[in-house]
């Protein structure tokens, strides 16, 4: 693997959002601090050896809304990702890591517990359109994440069950209308349209090479921001 970061770019086919994002463009002309959930699992709370996703879209979005547009970009970006997790058990954390906090907008990373630790997926889906139809009824904007494209999920005994997760998720997103980040067609177009290898993708410190690598969760970060900052307008 050369020393020198490979360079990516970000398709607007797969960075932009479907739906505007109401609630946080309201909180961004207030006054109080506009709060932002990140929900998920090891992707979202981050590893020894990689600076969280949460922690870097906090920074680019307070730049990327930093303007006389909205003159309110005190953005707090809060990290409630737990490792090992996945739907199921987050649904149960909402009300303490979501609802109490009462943010703007969640994001919510979900399906690669359910591949890697071969949950029955159909009931992993089920979870999350529970999880969405909640979300709806507080009345916040709802960002979901897919799995990430890294080696353990695309095994031979794994990418059946990940192409179909990754299906499941966007089935869910359509129903509940809501806004979907496509991690896992991103990161393929990366290394598909990019040329980049794998190796760039994983933490070379997981022996399972599940997790993201520094390097592909910062750009991940750079690709998340760009999409909210651009996100379709509510009168669209």
């Amino acid at each position: 693997m050369p020393d020198t970061a490979p360079e990516v770019d970000f398709p607007s086919e797969l960075v932009s959002l479907k739906y505007p994002l109401p609630h946080l463009m309201k909180a961004l002309v207030g006054e109080e601090p506009v709060r932002i959930v990140a929900m998920g699992s090891s992707s979202t709370a981050g590893r020894a050896d990689v600076v969280p996703y949460p922690h870097r879209l906090e920074m680019y979005l307070r730049v990327g809304f930093g303007d006389e547009r909205f003159p309110n970009w005190k953005i707090d970006v809060l990290n409630r990702g737990r490792g090992g997790e996945e739907a199921i058990e987050e649904l149960r954390r909402f009300d303490s890591d979501i609802f109490a906090e009462k943010p703007s907008l969640v994001i919510w990373q979900v399906g690669t517990n359910a591949v890697f630790h071969n949950y029955k997926l159909d009931e992993v889906a089920a979870s999350i359109s529970e999880g969405l139809q909640r979300l709806s009824e507080k009345g916040m904007d709802v960002l979901l994440i897919d799995p990430q494209y890294t080696p353990a999920m695309l095994f031979d005994d794994k990418a059946d069950a990940s192409e179909r997760m990754v299906s499941l998720i966007s089935a869910a997103a359509d129903e509940a209308k809501v806004n979907l980040f496509r991690r896992w067609a991103l990161m393929r177009h990366w290394h598909v349209h990019n040329n980049i290898s794998l190796d760039w993708f994983f933490d070379p410190t997981d022996p399972d090479k599940l997790h993201q690598s520094d390097w592909s969760t910062l750009q991940v970060a750079k690709a998340l921001s760009a999409a909210i900052t651009k996100a379709p307008p509510a009168t669209a």
